[in-house]
């Protein structure tokens, strides 16, 4: 069994152990996507917490492409200052960061797009909330070249790795589903078709860092969701990127339409309903040369050793919202569960109050406990 605690190579990118911190929203900067000093003090946390690579939140690869407020971009070369604070101050730490990138593509609103949202077709479904306008073929091209662009940006910055946003229904995972790419051109139809923007994507941003720069992706092992990308044409991506040399691929499940199969869940108990993408991920695994990581629902050491039985990685989240030092935690041998209860205040919070924070930490430091 691959060892939680033992270090490993991604493309020549040296980590610690096999634990990841999953992209996650933070919030923490300004209005052009420029991050704050509270957002480099919180990755800088987040490395002397001792988990092995932190994936940032996502970040625009052009305006049009954000979704939340406080959001992170790599858009422009002006940004770049800030982004080598950021990756000094975790380096620094002793850490390994990578940026993860995305564009919204349909799942945004006008406003805060600054124009109608765009998506592969102009279509009316539940994960949209204003009718999007289908993308030219000249606008595919623009965006998959402003992914090369931002991940040159993210090199330049001293970031280990990128990481292409291809899951939870943003802008790749709705040219790989049915339900939302209903083109008949030669990005629409057939899976190998449906899979053409994220393999131009992945071109894009390799020609931009060279062979020797770690790409990874990550991708929906399903949907879950009725019209919308199979668990078998999930597979069908996994094997094209690794195919063309992906370094790493971080299965997870779901976009906001996905009901109870969405991709942050409620109520996870330890020892109970941990690892939720887990049989995905192995379908995955076992259709790809490439290290697999896995992301939803671990709690426990338990199912952390148990998924490391056939993924390469673990992927959390919010355990490391309430507990940034749970991963020395545990090596230092104490084993119980992360006490995140899953409430998920730490999102709703943060959007009122700009940045995730643990509620129930807050709480707990307002009562003096």
């Amino acid at each position: 069994m691959r060892g939680v605690f033992e270090s490993t190579e991604i493309r020549g990118m040296k980590l610690g152990n096999r634990l990841v911190r999953s992209a996650t929203w933070e919030g923490m900067c300004d209005e052009d996507g420029r991050p704050t000093i509270r957002l480099a003090e919180l990755y800088r946390e987040l490395a002397l917490g001792g988990v092995g690579l932190i994936v940032t939140g996502y970040t625009f690869v052009r305006p049009e492409g954000r979704q939340m407020p406080g959001t992170m971009g790599i858009d422009s070369d002006d940004l770049l200052d800030e982004m080598k604070g950021i990756t000094s101050a975790v380096h620094e730490a002793g850490g390994k960061i990578c940026m993860q990138m995305v564009h919204v593509g349909g799942q945004t609103r006008a406003k805060m797009a600054g124009s109608r949202p765009l998506a592969p077709s102009e279509v009316d479904v539940p994960q949209f909330e204003d009718l999007p306008r289908a993308m030219s073929r000249e606008e595919i091209k623009d965006v998959a070249a402003a992914f090369g662009e931002g991940a040159r940006r993210a090199r330049e910055a001293g970031f280990d790795a990128v990481q292409l946003h291809a899951a939870h229904g943003y802008l790749i995972n709705q040219f790989l589903s049915p339900l939302t790419n209903r083109r008949e051109d030669e990005y629409g139809g057939s899976v190998e078709n449906r899979c053409r923007f994220l393999m131009e994507v992945y071109s894009a941003v390799r020609g931009a860092v060279g062979e020797d720069y770690p790409v990874m992706a990550k991708l929906n092992g399903s949907d879950n969701l009725e019209g919308g990308l199979s668990r078998e044409d999930a597979i069908v991506a996994a094997k094209k990127l690794d195919e063309a040399g992906i370094d790493a691929i971080e299965v997870s499940g779901g976009t906001p339409a996905s009901g109870d199969g969405a991709p942050v869940r409620g109520k996870i108990k330890p020892g109970v309903n941990e690892a939720y993408n887990l049989e995905l991920a192995k379908g995955i695994k076992n259709s790809v040369t490439c290290p697999v990581m896995v992301v939803g629902g671990f709690r426990s050491m338990e199912a952390v050793e148990a998924a490391l039985k056939t993924v390469d990685y673990v992927s959390l989240s919010r355990p490391l919202i309430r507990e940034p030092n749970l991963p020395l935690r545990w090596k230092g041998g104490d084993l119980s569960p992360a006490t995140c209860i899953s409430c998920n205040k730490c999102f709703l919070g943060g959007l009122k109050e700009g940045g995730i924070y643990c509620y129930v930490e807050k709480k707990k430091r307002e009562k003096g406990e």
